[in-house]
């Protein structure tokens, strides 16, 4: 019973960050900005670090199964 929670939230955030980190890796490579009135490198390596950090949460989620 207690799985369920486990491989939704796993789910989600492994989602929302491979969603981040393709929508990062796509903005990047069309040399346009991440987040609007931010320097583009600061904040694609934000994005990035957010991104991979959800991936590695996710991960982490559906281990403990």
């Amino acid at each position: 019973m207690e799985s369920g929670p486990a491989i939704f939230t796993g789910t989600v955030f492994c989602l929302f960050g491979a969603g981040l980190l393709a929508w990062t890796v796509s903005r990047a490579r069309h040399r346009r900005p991440v987040a609007l009135g931010v320097n583009r490198v600061a904040s694609a390596t934000v994005a990035g670090a957010v991104a991979t950090a959800c991936l590695a949460l996710g991960a982490w989620c559906l281990t403990r199964l």
